[in-house]
């Protein structure tokens, strides 16, 4: 055994992992099912921190993603929609990223139009699409949205939206929710918008998995709760499921636990390989030395 380890062709290796991708990939698919999850700390927090609102509270869902990152960001923006959904908040959903404008349709026509129909643009959410400008559009709707949004993603005045009615900043919002993939992004919404103002905009944040280290510093003052990739959308797809989900739970609501099963079987076998490859260095090494 330790010979065969020993002289292993790497074409095995990859192998190895292409079954270890492939194989959860197609069981789940064919099976419906999905690795338990258990949701940790951080996930809890962005849960109850929707969760916990009064039914109908005016949450921002800020989507700053483009289709690079949908697969960490995508399932995340799909259960934060959902959960916003089964808690009847109004949504108003903006973009600081230019392709964020399309992340946002794809977010209203896979889930809202598809599953929730009954659901009345300008009275239940509301599109007010991609501004750019970075950091400077979060440093001026703090005070002033209406001063950059004059119109909705369709052109229509937010003076004739009726959920805008009202609406003259950010701090109204009951609750900020950040999807980001980088610059701008949930640095940039904790720094201009709830370090101003601590005591009147609450942000919650998914973000990539290289962009969270520089996210921690931030918790939980400034940022409560944090989903870190496609671990953290799985972790609290699972508590959104389990309070929501009923019975016959459509895939799509279902997408990151599923993108979990080959990580977490990919991650074992990269785990038991380098175990291996440091038992034969030190066999190999103290054979040396007896030599």
């Amino acid at each position: 055994m330790f010979e065969f380890f020993r002289n292993l062709d790497r074409r095995w290796i990859f192998l190895m992992m292409f079954l270890c991708v492939a194989v959860p990939i197609f069981v789940i698919g064919k099976y419906k099912t999905t690795f338990p999850e258990k949701p940790l700390v951080l996930a809890t927090n962005v849960f109850n921190e929707i969760d916990n609102l009064p039914d109908g509270s005016k949450v921002l869902l800020a989507f700053d993603y483009d289709p690079g990152s949908e697969g960490e960001l995508g399932p995340m923006a799909t259960a934060f929609t959902l959960h916003c959904i089964k808690k009847h908040h109004k949504m108003y959903f903006i973009a600081l990223w230019p392709l964020g404008r399309q992340m946002i349709d794809n977010a209203v026509n896979r889930i809202i139009k598809a599953d929730f129909p009954h659901l009345r643009y300008g009275e239940d959410y509301v599109n007010l699409g991609f501004k750019a400008g970075n950091e400077g559009v979060i440093k001026v709707i703090v005070t002033d949205l209406r001063k950059l949004y004059t119109t909705d993603s369709r052109g229509t005045a937010t003076d004739e939206i009726p959920m805008m009615q009202g609406i003259e900043n950010i701090q109204q919002m009951d609750l900020v929710i950040n999807v980001s993939a980088g610059y701008p992004g949930t640095k940039e919404w904790v720094q201009y918008a709830v370090t101003p103002f601590p005591d009147r905009i609450r942000l919650v944040a998914g973000c990539t998995g290289v962009q969270a280290p520089l996210l921690y510093p931030y918790i939980p003052q400034q940022l409560p709760g944090l989903l870190a990739a496609i671990k953290g959308a799985s972790e609290y797809e699972s508590l959104v499921m389990a309070k929501y989900g009923g019975e016959n739970i459509s895939g799509k609501y279902l997408e990151a636990q599923r993108r979990m099963g080959p990580q977490l079987v990919a991650h074992l076998l990269m785990i038991f390989l380098i175990i291996a490859g440091n038992v034969i260095y030190f066999v190999e090494r103290r054979r040396g030395v007896r030599q």
